[in-house]
């Protein structure tokens, strides 16, 4: 592998622990309790802008046109179908997380609105563990590099 595929990937990895930290911190935002009313949206408004930056950030590192993906198609063109999938899933996800956002933006008024954001970010959570591991299993199929799981 040449030089410069080992420090995009390097970044790759840094990017991905920065998603990583910005799922965590929206898990911990929304286990804290409801109850806390203006704290608790406070917490979890804070934690999606932030997964909406990184995500963001990481749709950039990967799908440029120098990006991980356009690497992978030329060096790996039978990944190609799952590299496709990956880039949809990317606008899927960014759609919940401004949905999720303009959600908070426009105020959620009843207390069963507010069960029904947090159950929907909690889904979006298990969207993007599931869409990191498949990232994960599709670099390392394509270099043989292990991206790591903490972060």
């Amino acid at each position: 592998m040449d030089e410069a595929v080992t420090t995009h990937l390097e970044r790759v990895r840094a990017q991905r622990a920065e998603l990583g930290e910005a799922m965590a911190a929206l898990d911990d935002a929304l286990s804290n309790p409801i109850g806390l009313g203006g704290v608790w949206r406070g917490r979890v408004r804070a934690a999606l802008t932030e997964l909406a930056h990184d995500m963001r950030d990481h749709m950039t590192l990967t799908e440029a046109p120098d990006g991980l993906y356009a690497d992978l198609r030329a060096r790996a063109p039978r990944l190609s179908r799952e590299v496709d999938t990956q880039v949809t899933e990317h606008a899927e996800l960014l759609a919940e997380i401004d949905r999720l956002l303009a959600e908070r933006d426009e105020g959620i008024k009843s207390r069963e609105a507010v069960h029904a954001h947090r159950e929907a970010a909690t889904v979006l959570l298990g969207r993007l563990a599931r869409h990191r591991q498949r990232a994960s299993d599709l670099v390392f199929e394509a270099y043989d590099v292990d991206l790591g799981g903490s972060g």
